[in-house]
């Protein structure tokens, strides 16, 4: 039992079988040792020393560990283990808290890593409940400077160091491991007790129970130095099983937020806050620390960079999370005719959502239509597990996804699809860029290396890094990122070289050579095993494989129909527009389209294009195309050079992601109705077929094609 200020402390000291000292606790390494007595404070009396060994997983120690310690793997294999131990540990503080006819006590340890970044962290990965005696103990450290402030700083001190500021006796070799340190830190409180000092021991340090979750507003101000990202995360992880990564540290409430990448699903990446900076600095020594079998990597953030996942000004998000203690669940593949009623119903008594239809929040576009996604709030844990059972059951025609969320995550989703055009348009004027011609080696020769196992994060940049002095000897354009089936990297990618030869010194020198803390192979392959693995096949030990689809309409865009322009301005260059909208696949309708403009920045046309390859789908734009404003000369000139119309200045040209499969020109123009288009100010960038011009030229009349 403690209180906030308790007539009996209980001095404690502990090691594990890895670091010691100002590195205690950052390698997970078990605890092995625990040594402990009780400090009367009003009659300044001890109770009975205690030394308990503890019988760790892995009885493997470290060479510091040993030589400090004197323990050994033999003397440890005889001890109990860590739960029986701690319950020891209760029974005999009590026992002596008796003979001094107390009943309450505080903790008391050099400094804070054995109960945050040890004890805390230990017990709930193996699962068991420490008691209530370690969420709140006292800094021996933070005390002593407090008592003495012309001591060294918090950080610096040693039991050792406030030993000799005060002239007490030093000699560890008196004593076994442990035992001095405990006895030692007996004296010092001893000392801080006496006249001179008359110290009372009334702040202690606090260990949270759990995590609160709750809002975050844009208006706050964060600290950066309390901000922390951690990457590497189960994409299925939540908040609370972030906040049970850091157990044993403050974070702040509301102070975890799960990052989503572009599709809006989680990317692996949290950004975490904490109550201050000093916990802060605790949480980075957790970097590469296991959450299960992955480890999970620990850097340094910006309090801007919480507030941009986190932070919100909706009002009715603030309302809807303004309900605290609430477990929140996200409901993703909704019908977008799906009612509040039709939710409640779907999750059923036996999981009732808090406040009934106040406890649903549908995310929404800004013209308020349905996205498929809501959020619930449920009061308890066990309504949640109840419903995160129904996932992937049928409502209505579709079978729905529910994950656990977070206040934060709310704010993000909300945030970016309340941000998000109805219709996106090109600003004016610009000029769409795409790459200048050229073509993707085919054949058997083996000019072409493969890159194996690139970290997820890596880009072209990166490659060129690990490529090192053979970037020379890359063709132009020669860079070719792979991505999986739902246009994410593979973690493959493939590189054209000038030569055989050239690609035969990169595999030799780049196998196996680091990138990112992971290795990567490096094999060299023909332009022929390159294309079928960019089309879709799979290029192993067996040897290739033939994309599942071999029809020319369902292969990614074919790169080598990109025609060389007759004429190339100074400061512009020519493409045929079937490279962005392709239309017919015939050599003569090719032939028959007229040029349009693109401009290329001088610092542009050196750079190694990342052309993603997807695995069969429809057609697509390449993903790479941008859009950068030209010089007025630069477009007057190619004007003038080529006698192409540029596109009209209240225009705009716009791209459509997303279609159904089945989608036609009907479908399409039905969509567009209200707004007014300009074909014929087109005609000369786009491709159409006399059907298509006759649907597009009919303003009232919808002719099905």
């Amino acid at each position: 039992m403690t209180a906030s200020h308790s007539d009996s402390l209980v001095v404690l000291f502990g090691a594990t079988a890895g670091a010691y000292g100002a590195k205690l606790g950052s390698d997970e390494r078990e605890l092995i040792l625990l040594v402990w007595q009780v400090v009367d404070l009003p009659s300044k009396k001890v109770g009975t020393l205690h030394k308990s060994l503890v019988k760790a997983d892995n009885l493997e120690l470290s060479d510091q560990c040993r030589e400090v310690s004197g323990l050994t793997p033999e003397g440890l294999g005889k001890a109990e283990p860590l739960d029986r131990v701690l319950q020891q540990f209760i029974q005999l503080v009590s026992s002596d808290l008796k003979v001094f006819g107390r009943n309450s006590y505080t903790l008391c340890s050099d400094g804070q890593l054995l109960i945050r970044q040890v004890l805390h962290p230990e017990t709930s990965k193996k699962n068991f409940l420490l008691s209530e005696c370690f969420y709140s103990f006292y800094d021996l450290r933070k005390e002593f400077h407090t008592c003495y402030p012309s001591s060294a700083a918090v950080k610096d001190q040693t039991i050792k160091t406030m030993a000799e500021y005060l002239g007490l006796g030093t000699d560890e070799a008196e004593e076994d491991f442990g035992v001095w340190q405990v006895k030692t830190m007996v004296a010092i409180i001893f000392s801080m007790l006496s006249e001179n000092c008359d110290h009372i021991f009334t702040d202690p340090e606090t260990v949270k129970y759990k995590y609160e979750t709750g809002p975050c507003s844009k208006s706050e101000t964060v600290d950066s130095e309390t901000v922390i990202r951690a990457r590497g995360l189960p994409w299925q992880s939540s908040d609370q099983d972030i906040a049970r990564f850091f157990k044993g540290l403050n974070i702040a409430k509301g102070g975890v937020a799960l990052c989503l990448n572009a599709q809006g699903r989680r990317n692996g990446e949290a950004l975490v806050r904490f109550v201050n900076s000093e916990q802060r600095d605790l949480a980075l020594e957790r970097h590469k620390h296991h959450m299960g079998s992955r480890y999970i990597e620990v850097y340094k953030a910006t309090g801007e960079e919480f507030l941009k996942i986190a932070g919100g000004t909706s009002n009715e998000v603030a309302q809807f999370l303004s309900k605290e203690n609430q477990v929140i669940i996200r409901m993703r593949g909704l019908p977008f005719t799906a009612t509040q009623e039709d939710v409640l119903g779907f999750l059923g008594p036996e999981c009732p959502v808090t406040g009934g239809k106040e406890g649903l929040l549908f995310v929404k576009y800004p013209d308020g239509r349905p996205t498929g996604d809501a959020f619930v709030l449920f009061s308890c844990e066990e309504y949640a597990q109840n419903a995160l059972k129904k996932h992937k059951e049928i409502l209505g025609k579709r079978y729905i996804e529910l994950f656990r969320s977070t206040a934060a995550e709310v704010q993000q989703v909300l945030n970016r699809y309340m941000s998000t055009p109805l219709i996106p348009t090109l600003p004016t004027p610009i000029i769409p860029v795409i790459p200048p011609p050229y073509t993707i080696a085919t054949g058997s020769i083996r000019d072409c290396v493969r890159l194996r196992g690139l970290p997820y994060t890596a880009g072209i940049d990166d490659i060129l890094d690990f490529m090192g002095d053979a970037t020379a000897d890359i063709k132009p354009h020669g860079v070719h990122m792979v991505l999986n089936q739902q246009g994410r990297p593979s973690g493959d990618a493939f590189i054209q070289m000038k030569s055989a030869d050239k690609a035969f010194m990169v595999a030799q020198k780049c196998h196996k050579k680091m990138m990112k803390d992971r290795y990567v192979e490096v094999f060299q392959c023909s332009g022929e095993e390159m294309n079928f693995v960019l089309m879709g096949g799979t290029l192993n030990r067996s040897g290739l494989s033939p994309p599942p689809c071999k029809l020319p309409c369902l292969s990614p865009p074919a790169y080598a129909a990109f025609q060389t322009a007759a004429v190339i301005p100074a400061e512009a260059a020519l493409y045929q527009p079937q490279a962005l909208l392709p239309t017919a696949r015939t050599p003569q309708a090719s032939a028959a389209a007229p040029p349009a403009v693109t401009y290329y920045p001088a610092q542009a046309a050196q750079l190694y294009m990342n052309y993603t390859a997807y695995y069969p789908s429809p057609p697509v734009s390449p993903t790479t195309v941008g859009y950068l404003a030209a010089p007025p000369g630069a477009v007057a000139a190619a004007a003038t050079a080529t006698h192409t119309p540029l596109l009209p200045q209240p225009g705009a040209l716009v791209r459509m992601q997303g279609l159904p499969y089945n989608t036609g020109m009907k479908e399409i123009l039905s969509f567009f109705q209200g707004y007014q288009y300009a074909p014929d100010d087109y005609n000369g960038l786009i491709q159409l077929s006399e059907q298509a011009r006759s649907v597009l030229q009919a303003p009232k009349e919808w002719v099905c094609l």
